[in-house]
């Protein structure tokens, strides 16, 4: 089967989570206390990228230190870390001695007498400007490269979109990369940093919040879907609001950002099972501006809030949605309750969908139809519901992304195998990792 979609630059396609360490922290007997339980992380609440972030994470009168303590902790662990590692080094558009700053930090974290770089994998820019800017950045990893003879191109850079001037560059992107003139081949992720976006764009809110940004997170979507690179969205600060983080997750894998800062091992959690597809499937019922799942109750999908009532009139039925009331007949109940029920589906109804569509495509057969059923209640009236949707290649396509997804964890952090297999079943695992090949 063909790929339509561009291709990733490198051997990871999703990112899932990128966890934040500061690189050193005053005052403790061990400065590194937090890279070391940073990178003992396994499992889900290991990240697929480790950051241990000589920026802002890390006092300024630190950083030093912090670079030392990188090298070290990464050359005596990192062999065993199942993420990539990509250290965040100070860097500033507008700030030549900043930047000069970053690439003596690189060095110190790059020097093979250290033992370090075979397990880093890039660094990670923040405050980058326009596109000349990025070109500063990537040629400042190629001194690196030189300096200490490894291949360029070897070591992935990724910057941290927190102004406009950055977003803008995400527009000149394609027709930069590949120019002889650069290594910005080296692209890996693209990381939306709202905090200081905000402030660039001078934006005030009543609460002193952040704005949702959606345009700025699709933005970056779309800037590294066109360069086959990697979205990630910026910092939930609401550590205890796993809730609200979960829902971000959500909002950002429908415009194809899959993937989150961390801050915490149980964000990490939520943000690399989130874009999975689900251990059960659902319905949602919409009610009026929300979706709200139903009740399994074993014999039907119920509902039983208030935003939607349903009475039995005779022969006819009432239904209010808000202040909408309508009378119908059993016909129209149907069809008006199947444009309002959608269905969430789990991993196995995923897997046997595309199964099927895979026997009938190497059968000559373009298209089928896909039903699915389900006995709906609501106020104690029941409906036999019936929904058929058209499968084509394009369709198919489309609803691989979160399989490739899980394909690409599966291939890539064995670490997670176990509890992979306890999620779904090893059969449907087996199954998923087969379809498509």
């Amino acid at each position: 089967m063909a790929d339509t979609v561009t291709p990733r630059k490198h051997e990871r396609s999703f990112v899932r989570t990128f966890l934040t360490s500061p690189t050193a922290v005053k005052g403790e007997e061990d400065s590194a206390k937090m890279l070391r339980g940073a990178i003992g992380l396994r499992g889900m609440q290991a990240p697929d990228v480790w950051t241990p972030d000589n920026e802002d994470a890390t006092a300024p009168t630190m950083r030093d230190e912090g670079a030392e303590n990188v090298a070290e902790v990464v050359a005596e662990e990192g062999a065993d870390f199942p993420g990539e590692i990509h250290p965040p080094i100070v860097w500033r558009r507008d700030d030549a001695g900043t930047r000069y700053q970053g690439l003596q930090h690189m060095l110190r974290i790059a020097d093979p007498k250290k033992e370090a770089i075979e397990h880093i994998d890039g660094f990670v820019f923040p405050e980058v400007g326009d596109i000349d800017d990025w070109k500063k950045a990537d040629e400042a990893v190629t001194m690196v490269e030189n300096e200490y003879g490894l291949e360029e191109g070897s070591l992935k850079m990724s910057v941290i979109v927190e102004c406009a001037q950055a977003e803008l560059a995400l527009e000149d992107l394609r027709d930069e990369m590949g120019k002889p003139t650069n290594n910005l081949e080296r692209l890996f992720m693209l990381v939306d940093g709202e905090v200081d976006y905000t402030k660039d764009m001078r934006a005030i809110t009543p609460t002193g919040g952040l704005p949702p940004w959606v345009e700025l997170r699709h933005n970056t979507s779309r800037g590294a879907s066109a360069a086959g690179l990697i979205a990630v969205d910026g910092p939930y600060d609401d550590i205890r609001d796993i809730e609200g983080y979960r829902n971000r997750t959500i909002e950002n894998s429908a415009m194809g950002m899959n993937g989150i800062w961390s801050l915490t091992p149980d964000q990490v959690v939520t943000a690399n099972k989130s874009p999975l597809p689900p251990v059960e499937g659902y319905w949602l019922l919409e009610a009026g501006d929300r979706k709200i799942e139903l009740d399994d109750e074993g014999d039907a999908w119920t509902y039983a809030g208030d935003r939607v009532t349903l009475e039995e009139t005779g022969d006819r039925y009432r239904l209010t949605v808000g202040d909408d009331r309508k009378e119908l007949d059993e016909d129209e109940l149907h069809q008006e309750l199947v444009d309002m029920l959608e269905y969430v589906p789990n991993m196995d109804d995923m897997v046997d969908s595309m199964e099927e569509f895979e026997e009938a495509r190497d059968s000559g057969i373009g298209a089928i139809a896909m039903t699915r059923d389900a006995t709906v209640r609501i106020d104690g009236v029941e409906m036999e519901i019936e929904d058929d949707r058209m499968w084509d290649e394009a369709t198919y396509e489309a609803a691989m992304t979160p399989v490739k997804l899980f394909q690409d964890v599966y291939e890539n952090r064995p670490d997670q195998h176990e509890e992979l297999e306890e999620m779904y079943g090893a059969n449907v695992v087996d199954r998923a990792t087969e379809i498509g090949s």
